[in-house]
């Protein structure tokens, strides 16, 4: 068995782009001796801020031998349909057998592979591979078809440590490659993985990104609390410096005491998107320290102190620039802002900011009416909400609309309902909790109702996997709010409510509540009967009805209402009628037709009642009544009785057992 290394070495590939072009490099290769009958051991692949890298173990030398057969067209078949096959298959029409399949003889291809060396495989699949690699932005060789996204200096391959020699955007493969840029000179030949990790790492390369990741976390928290401070966690920037650095080394720099009475949301924001630099703060308080570490892919002989300086004065430069707009934007109060909205289109089809947060100002009024909260103050809100968008630190760092909203807020000395609602009114975001606070909720829920039916109102809805106004995540945000907080706030007695958007929402619902273990179909079952827009007691009577089918009554009854549903849908198809309607007492002649009917009478009115009462649990106990006469029925009566008349009610009366089930959920959606 031989191991295969594989190293694509280039200019830097941007760190966000790394994980996945490892993954998609280990995809392509796989499938591709996968196809060719190449199986192997292990596989493991590499990303870093030069290279991607692919170790291979276990492959043969050599594919299987090969015996295939393929059926070509029947003897007596049109020539050009026989000289069709037989160029498909690269035979002569004298090699072809001939077989016979009961209806007539055709001829069959019996082809003899015998298996490549791996090694020639392998020079023809890999270049195929690279080429395949969906860079999100690449650019194109000079004089070449082939695009990479930076240009590409060398390429290690080697099979049981001699080179597989093939070539790929005009650099020829070979087993030599480079280290760390500025800490190492000269090539390195390599031949196995071992040695070529061995060697990286000898020339100051990290050559696994979780390895990379596992050494700036443990050094910025050592020398964080060396100096009593902690690391502000931040797994996306610690993602992004392990992909720029391929020997990483951890130092701390000092923020200016003038910069502290920023916002620290703007120290961090600044820090985090130039510099990546980690954020550090005060166990005791929990305050932004005037401290931040940077990963540096360097080791210097002092120390790294002239690269804390120099990382130091380009900081100052940054904060200087942010706490000018911070101060600048504090000469206006967000009230004088709400006019500046106008300048700002929302969407070409749905007028500016400014008309945006007029719809939003007086659905959040009403909304807060329905759910508890302050109307006077929700309105108040929902008019300042966006304003933060015209402000010089909103528009140098979008990513803190909202936050800079309460900051500007508070300095105007706005209400604290006020200013808690303009903070929070874009979450909930992913797993972060819900407001407790109802005018926030009111604001929330009317600013993302505002989105979601607008943009369906023109036509503009998500499709596929496109999303470009996000109105998939303002959906999980209302199911969530609503949900989190028991809102009864039902969805039809929104605006622009359309049943296209309620089963858009029943879709989210299945989205937020998988997690939790509530079963998709049942959501199905009791959103198909129509009649349900009020998302909590949709969830109520869905929980309900997964807890009666896990009991041995449900599961029986579920079984009963199948094999009523499946005679019904037979004897319709078969009579060309519909079976609907009340069936005749008086042609109920057995004990346990009858029995069924009273029963089934009962049930009906009670079931309506406890649903009404949104008593749902116990509508499940009047449904689990039915079983036992239920199954009684299906164990004595005979269904298609030879007298029309008794076929004809017994059907009505499994018509109506049916219509009696489906007062509680749609039995047909549910699964298993």
């Amino acid at each position: 068995m031989a191991d295969l290394l594989l190293e694509l070495f280039s200019e830097e590939i941007p760190a966000r782009m790394q994980g996945q072009a490892a993954a998609d490099l280990e995809r392509l290769v796989v499938g591709a001796l996968s196809d060719r009958g190449l199986m192997f051991e292990g596989v493991k692949g590499f990303a870093g801020p030069r290279r991607l890298t692919l170790a291979i173990t276990g492959l043969p030398a050599k594919q299987p031998d090969v015996k295939e057969e393929k059926k070509g067209p029947r003897v007596g078949a049109p020539e050009k349909a026989i000289e069709g096959f037989l160029r498909s298959v690269g035979i002569t029409l004298a090699q072809c057998q001939k077989q016979n399949d009961g209806k007539g003889e055709f001829y069959v291809a019996v082809i003899d592979r015998k298996g490549r060396a791996t090694a020639e495989v392998l020079a023809e699949v890999l270049p195929e591979a690279f080429a395949k690699l969906p860079w999100p932005k690449s650019m194109r060789f000079p004089n070449s078809a082939v695009r990479w996204v930076r240009p590409l200096h060398s390429i290690v391959c080697t099979l049981d440590g001699e080179v597989v020699a093939f070539e790929f955007a005009g650099v020829k493969s070979g087993n030599t490659t480079l280290g760390h840029r500025f800490l190492s000179s000269g090539a390195l030949e390599v031949r196995r993985f071992e040695d070529y990790e061995r060697k990286l790492r000898d020339a100051h390369v990290v050559l696994d990104a979780a390895e990379r990741k596992e050494i700036i976390l443990h050094e910025v928290k050592q020398k964080a609390f060396a100096l009593g401070l902690e690391l502000i966690e931040d797994q996306g920037l610690l993602e992004e410096v392990a992909g720029l650095a391929e020997w990483p080394v951890v130092l701390i720099g000092k923020i200016e005491d003038q910069f502290m009475d920023v916002p620290p949301e703007i120290l961090q924001t600044s820090m985090r998107v130039h510099q990546k630099y980690f954020s550090l703060r005060d166990p005791k308080t929990g305050k932004l320290a005037n401290r931040f570490a940077l990963v540096s892919n360097m080791v210097s002989i002092d120390g790294g102190k002239e690269i804390v300086a120099g990382n130091e004065r380009v900081l100052r430069a940054r904060l200087s620039d942010a706490k000018f707009f911070w101060d600048q934007d504090r000469k206006r109060t967000l009230e004088s802002r709400v006019d500046d909205l106008k300048a700002i289109v929302f969407h070409a089809k749905l007028g500016t900011q400014y008309e945006r947060v007029e719809r939003i100002e007086e659905l959040a009024g009403e909304i807060a009416k329905k759910i508890g909260g302050d109307p006077a103050k929700a309105r108040r809100a929902a008019r300042l909400c966006k304003a933060d968008l015209t402000t010089g630190v909103v528009g140098e760092f979008p990513e803190l609309q909202g936050v800079m909203g309460k900051y500007y807020a508070l300095h105007d000395g706005e209400n604290s309902d006020v200013v808690a609602a303009l903070q929070d009114h874009y979450g909930p975001l992913g797993r972060t909790p819900t407001s407790q606070n109802a005018v926030t909720n009111s604001v929330a829920l009317a600013d993302k109702w505002d989105t979601i039916s607008n943009f369906f109102k023109i036509g503009e809805k998500p499709t596929g996997s496109g999303d470009p106004y996000a109105i998939r995540r303002a959906a999980l945000g209302v199911v969530k709010i609503i949900l989190d907080r028991r809102f009864r706030l039902p969805i039809a007695t929104l605006p622009r409510y359309s049943n296209e958007i309620m089963g858009f929402f029943a879709e989210r619902l299945k989205v937020a509540l998988r997690e939790s273990g509530i079963r998709h179909d049942l959501i199905d079952a009791v959103f198909s009967l129509g009649n349900e827009t009020d998302l909590v007691r949709l969830v109520d009577r869905v929980d309900a009805l997964q807890k009666f089918l896990k009991t041995d009554d449900g599961a029986n009854l579920l079984v009963a209402y199948r094999r009523a549903a499946n005679i019904l849908k037979a004897e319709e198809k078969k009579d060309r009628t519909p079976y609907e309607g009340e069936p005749d007492p008086e042609l109920l002649t057995l004990a346990e037709e009858k029995a069924l009917f009273v029963e089934m009478a009962t049930a009906s009115e009670l079931i309506r009642a406890e649903i009404e009462r949104e008593r749902f649990v116990d509508a499940m106990g009047v449904m689990a009544r039915l079983r036992k006469p239920v199954d009684a029925f299906f164990d004595k009566v005979t269904v298609n009785d030879k007298d029309a008349n008794l076929r004809k009610n017994r059907l009505l009366l499994l018509s109506r057992l049916r219509a009696t089930l489906h007062l509680v959920a749609d039995f047909s959606k549910i699964e298993g």
